[in-house]
């Protein structure tokens, strides 16, 4: 499967943007076992794959190739990092610094490197996704592609500063 994967996965994403529009809800009713096993397989959970078929539905964005980007990073990350083996963690949404929090003056800039984190990490809370809404207008604002972002998370490593200051020579 990791030759054609992102065939499989544009299959399913098209089946779920489908399932949403014809009054489907709950990533528990989108996907088979067979389904959920390939996503399994590379990293990524049916509420992740949900969660950007609705907003693709409600909002017009993410679009495909956006979801598939931020789904490889993740993959990625999955497979070099994790060595194909979650955490078992899960962080609940409420330990998410607050959407008003900043540094160096910009708002959201902490929470969405918690969350760019997180995501790489595959420990999202079924209520939390990188990408959503607030993370969108944050990335539009500086310029920066919701993937780009993740990678660039993903190669600072622990070293915040490094990230708040290319976001900052984005803007």
């Amino acid at each position: 499967m990791n030759y054609n994967w992102t065939t499989e996965f544009e299959t399913l994403y098209q089946k779920a943007i489908e399932k949403y529009k014809t009054g489907t809800r709950g990533s528990e009713n989108f996907f088979d076992a067979n389904e959920q096993k390939f996503l399994a397989s590379i990293g990524c959970t049916p509420q992740e794959l949900y969660d950007f078929a609705e907003d693709a539905n409600n909002y017009g964005e993410p679009d495909f190739g956006t979801t598939l980007l931020i789904t490889a990073a993740r993959r990625d990350y999955f497979l070099y990092v994790q060595k194909g083996k979650l955490s078992g963690r899960t962080v609940a949404t409420s330990t998410l610094k607050a959407k008003t929090d900043a540094v160096d003056g910009i708002e959201w800039l902490p929470r969405i490197i918690q969350k760019a984190r997180i995501k790489l990490a595959g420990e999202l809370d079924k209520d939390l996704m990188f990408g959503c809404g607030g993370d969108r207008k944050f990335l539009s604002k500086y310029n920066i592609a919701p993937a780009d972002f993740l990678r660039f998370v993903w190669a600072a490593k622990d070293d915040d500063r490094k990230i708040i200051d290319w976001v900052k020579s984005k803007a």
